[in-house]
């Protein structure tokens, strides 16, 4: 199973605005805000996460864990768990991606495009978390859902989102070299499949015999024009038709 692990974030000044920088990152934040019982804890959570107080993270399909200490220096052991995707529902990602060549091009310069999203939503293809998709686990002592660990890592985790979209295709599932290779893998079977096979080519006729070449060569008549000597023109071209005549005598023959 692929996974890839982070270094830890520095302690980071605090901005002004949104916490993530992107669209989706923002999306990702909004699934653990909907679910959190106690605005408080996301709060500290924030926090926790501009301190640098969470460890290297590593992320893998359908989880993404770190160490998170807390003020009083106890280190905690604080894992997100997000659902997979089915084959089927794979299956029917990669149709979408795959129809449309800006959607690979988009992923590959670390974007996430708006109608990707969406197309793959009309597929019944959820990528990005809603209500109750993020499931912390924490064996710290408090009960809210997220904790404060949670919570920070699930803030960080939405600036690893911001850098790389295939984050969150990882956690659901299939990283980026299983999935460009899945994706390599299908442009290679249409292209076979749109290939016809020998046996299913159209038939070209034989083509038969010429005729026998038989009688005298017509007399050729040459118009007159501007710069150019009749008689000269008219004996090149007897002698080509002579020469043709010839070729065509040996070939039937």
């Amino acid at each position: 199973m692929t996974a890839i692990g982070f270094p830890a974030f520095p302690v980071t000044r605090r901005k002004p605005g949104r916490f993530a920088g992107t669209w989706w990152g923002n999306a990702w934040l909004q699934a653990m805000a909907d679910t959190s019982l106690d605005l408080a804890q996301l709060k500290r959570g924030r926090r926790f996460a501009y301190a640098g107080l969470v460890g290297p993270i590593t992320v893998s399909a359908g989880r993404i864990a770190a160490q998170v200490t807390s003020d009083d220096g106890a280190v905690h052991h604080t894992v997100v768990l997000v659902d997979r995707l089915s084959a089927p529902q794979w299956r029917r990602f990669l149709d979408e991606v795959a129809a449309k060549a800006g959607h690979l091009a988009a992923l590959l310069d670390r974007d996430m495009p708006h109608d990707l999203v969406e197309a793959a939503a009309d597929a019944d293809v959820t990528l990005l978390p809603g209500i109750g998709d993020l499931q912390p686990e924490c064996d710290c002592e408090g009960w809210e859902l997220p904790c404060t660990h949670a919570a920070a890592l699930c803030f960080q985790a939405a600036w690893l989102l911001d850098a790389d979209p295939f984050v969150l295709l990882l956690l659901r599932g299939l990283g980026q070299d299983d999935l460009t290779e899945e994706l390599r893998r299908r442009a290679t079977s249409r292209r076979q499949d749109d290939a016809v096979p020998a046996l299913e080519r159209p038939e070209v006729p034989e083509v038969g015999p010429l005729p026998p070449v038989s009688g005298p060569p017509r007399e050729l008549v040459v118009p007159p024009a501007p710069g150019i000597d009749p008689d000269e023109l008219a004996d090149i071209a007897a002698r080509a038709a002579k020469r043709a005549r010839k070729l065509l005598t040996e070939h039937t023959g």
